[in-house]
């Protein structure tokens, strides 16, 4: 069998069988201190796909560098398939500052493909794009709420069919949501590219909580065995058929003051259930937030501050209500009594 050709990437060359981290420089600080982005890249010894992983787009949505940690020290990564590349945090810039954004108060985002005499955010969508994108089959990308909100696990994806779709349902968060590209982001930049990416969305901004963890985790591991790039060992099944949900709507608050909330992330509601209440701080004014139809509550908002018209509750539409309970709750369980998340084994 001939040799399988050395992986290139910013020009560095890792040979097949082993693993690196090669730092891409992106530029530098005031002080003229070096910003790179690392890519860990494994490159195994026998041929298959090559497939991306990546958090950290915006700075401060830190879940994805947790789940992309446990992953590197995955046992089933040994033995890789084709090329991983896993990126924990795209934008330096933002980590540091503990901010969703790069210095010149860009989204990253919305700035792909970028370009490399644009600016900074337009270089650094610029560089991922050509070292990472490009060289890549498949991409997952890993994000959370913004700071004061929390997402139940949930996978969005353009379209309902094709790959993407496929894969989403291998990954087997307890949501799938379809939701169009935006311009300027990651996704419609592959998408130009035709290549597939889908977008993991759990937990809040600058926490981590284990449950969004692990369904990431679980998630990345199942796609790779799907692909052919690990081995089964270890790696369960999605025990149910994630719940699709083809639309969303965001409630708002009616009124400013204190928002109390009695539903939670990953509960199911019946229109016209009560969702929350806002109350001005003296208890004289009062008003109810009601579910506008059957759904799931993929979003809400964490901090109970709010002004009026704010987004309190992020609701994804079901088809039939008795389906989506019995598939959350399959899954949540799952999550939770999955023999490769034993609190002794966690990595």
């Amino acid at each position: 069998m001939p040799r399988r050709p050395d992986f290139e990437i910013g020009g560095t060359f890792i040979a097949p069988g082993s693993r690196q981290t090669v730092d891409l420089p992106v530029s530098t600080l005031s002080d003229h201190t070096p910003v790179t982005m690392s890519v860990h890249v494994i490159h195994g010894k026998v041929d298959g796909p090559t497939l991306f992983v990546s958090a950290g787009i915006h700075g401060d949505e830190i879940i994805g560098i947790e789940i992309l940690r446990r992953l590197m020290k995955a046992p089933n990564l040994r033995t890789l398939k084709g090329t991983l590349l896993i990126v924990p945090i795209v934008n330096s810039f933002g980590f540091l500052n503990r901010s969703r954004y790069l210095p010149d108060r860009r989204d990253l985002n919305r700035s792909f493909p970028g370009s490399d005499t644009g600016s900074l955010a337009s270089r650094l969508a610029h560089l991922f794009t050509a070292e990472v994108l490009a060289r890549s089959d498949i991409g997952i990308d890993l994000h959370s709420a913004a700071i004061h909100r929390m997402n139940y696990p949930q996978i969005r994806i353009s379209a309902a069919k094709g790959t993407a779709l496929r894969l989403a349902e291998v990954f087997g968060a307890p949501v799938i949501m379809e939701a169009p590209v935006r311009e300027g982001s990651l996704r419609a930049t592959a998408k130009k590219l035709r290549k597939d990416v889908i977008l993991y969305e759990a937990g809040e901004g600058l926490r981590f909580d284990e449950f969004s963890v692990r369904a990431g985790y679980a998630g990345l591991l199942r796609v790779l065995r799907h692909l052919g790039m690990i081995s089964a060992k270890g790696v369960a099944h999605a025990k149910s058929k994630p719940q699709f949900c083809a639309s969303s709507k965001w409630v708002r608050a009616p009124i400013g003051g204190l928002l109390r909330t009695y539903k939670t992330d990953g509960e199911l509601v019946r229109e016209g259930d009560l969702l929350g209440s806002v109350s001005d701080p003296f208890g004289d004014v009062e008003q109810e937030v009601l579910a506008p139809f059957d759904g799931i509550i993929v979003g809400r908002a964490i901090l109970p501050i709010v002004n009026e018209g704010d987004a309190v509750f992020h609701l994804g539409r079901v088809v039939s209500f008795e389906r989506a309970e019995n598939t959350v709750e399959d899954l949540s369980t799952q999550l939770h009594d999955d023999p490769m998340f034993d609190e002794d084994e966690i990595i």
